[in-house]
């Protein structure tokens, strides 16, 4: 079998990042589509307080699938710079190291998780509205989570191999799969609540299904079951990258818990539907970003490891330039139709109760002003991923750890704890923009020093 990952030594590094990033970015938009479609049939058919209960639910799924997320983004980085050294034999016993970390971890959290559901569910923010409802769909999740654990893990050990189409496939295979299942289950067979989380477990198994198909069939780490037992070595040198993932994800998950539990402290549980809609706008029309930063890690984290330094720096700023002009194009629609979009989630038919329908219309007050400060400061936000991205592919670790966390953990969750109190629920939209231009300009210093000292050609 050709080795494809060769290609990312050689070709140009333009040509190079568009192919790496188009299928990315693609699976992406599907998986987030997913998402979106996911929120938009709960919230037309089954209402807001439906949408609050969904929101209160990701923190721990979000967390246990970021187990899989941060070993295969830290494994990537071990494994794409053995494959640019050319050292095959290692790259097998990383990802055998993946395979068995990512089930052991998962594994017992998803246990912990469902022994303590009730327990966790109100801490993440539910209260007597909506909390049979966040139950419900929590119950179902916990049991397919390992397999999108495995996925998570899957996916980016096939993107730093070269083969960026089947990663798009890993992602767009579900997310087709679960749009479908809950039109089935919800509308046709109405199966509320249970509906959505089944169709949510079922994309989970499509997933789990092609990647186990690609591993046995396509890749180039056919795996054996020696590389299966752990490595005290490899498995230091895995953790020690994925923790910068891991805390980044981590911090996302008790950012979005403390957001929760804000929101109805200072509002109540349709603040918490808003926050769900806009938290699916971030992931979706942040899509084409996000795209070109998983494109630039194998790219940069190979010709690092090959010591081909002028192709890094390229890398860098054709990276920060792509993804640039697609975030500027995404704030404009943003402040352009803020209406429009949130509108989108709610549904105004007449076969819809009373409290429903007053509910829809207050959604459709008070969430496109916030819309628009969360997305405030997207421009220069580009310059904060690619910056935490860079240190995390050339196996700096603890920089890249610290600026991965410059937003959500050093900014955003202090300033959701300073404002509210005095501005109350603006003081959580406001807390958005400016944790985004903090971060910005720290990792822009951090950035642009280690570039200069780490990447000298001459």
């Amino acid at each position: 079998m050709v080795n494809k990952s060769i290609s990312l030594g050689t070709a140009p590094i333009n040509k190079l990042l568009i192919r790496q990033a188009v299928p990315a970015s693609i699976g992406i938009l599907v998986m987030s589509l997913n998402m979106i479609v996911d929120t938009i049939f709960v919230g037309r058919w089954l209402g807001p307080l439906a949408i609050s209960a969904i929101t209160v639910v990701i923190p721990v799924t979000f967390f246990i699938g970021a187990i899989g997320l941060a070993i295969g983004i830290g494994g990537t980085s071990v494994l794409s710079r053995a494959l640019g050294a050319q050292d095959h034999e290692k790259a097998l016993k990383v990802f055998g190291n993946q395979v068995t970390l990512t089930f052991l971890v998962s594994g017992f959290l998803a246990t912990v998780g469902l022994l303590f559901q009730h327990q966790l569910i109100e801490f993440f923010g539910a209260d007597e509205s909506f909390k049979e409802l966040a139950l419900t769909y929590y119950r179902i999740l916990m049991y397919g989570i390992v397999m999108l654990a495995m996925c998570m893990m899957g996916n980016n050990v096939i993107r730093a191999e070269g083969k960026p189409k089947f990663a798009m496939y890993a992602m767009m295979l579900p997310a087709i799969g679960n749009i479908f299942m809950d039109w089935l289950l919800i509308q046709v067979f109405d199966f509320g609540m249970e509906g959505a989380a089944w169709a949510t477990f079922i994309s989970y198994a499509l997933c789990f299904a092609f990647i186990l198909w690609f591993f046995w069939k396509k890749s180039e780490l056919r795996i054996r079951w020696e590389s299966l037992s752990l490595n005290r070595k490899i498995v230091r040198e895995i953790n020690s990258l994925s923790s910068v993932t891991l805390a980044r994800q981590g911090t996302i998950a008790v950012l979005t818990i403390l957001l929760n539990n804000i929101l109805i402290t200072y509002g109540d549980a349709l603040d918490v539907a808003s926050y769900g809609i806009i938290s699916r706008m971030l992931m979706f029309a942040l899509f084409p970003v996000i795209g070109v930063n998983q494109g630039f890690l194998p790219i940069a984290g190979y010709n690092f490891g090959a010591g081909k330094f002028e192709r890094v720096r390229e890398s860098i700023n054709t990276s920060i330039k792509y993804s640039g002009i697609l975030a500027l194009f995404i704030f404009i629609v943003i402040m352009a139709f803020p209406t429009e979009i949130v509108s989108i989630f709610i549904s105004n038919s007449d076969r819809l109760d009373p409290v429903t329908l007053a509910n829809n219309e207050e959604i459709l007050l008070r969430t496109p002003s916030a819309l628009r400060w969360v997305f405030a400061a997207t421009p220069v936000i580009v310059v904060q991923l690619i910056g935490a991205s860079y240190f995390q592919a050339v196996g700096r670790a603890t920089p890249a750890l610290l600026l991965s966390l410059t937003k959500q953990g050093f900014f955003l969750i202090p300033l959701l704890l300073l404002l509210p109190p005095y501005l109350g629920i603006f003081g959580v939209w406001i807390s958005f923009p400016v944790a985004d231009i903090l971060s910005t300009v720290v990792t822009g210093y951090f950035l642009n020093k280690a570039v200069r000292r780490d990447l000298k050609t001459d």
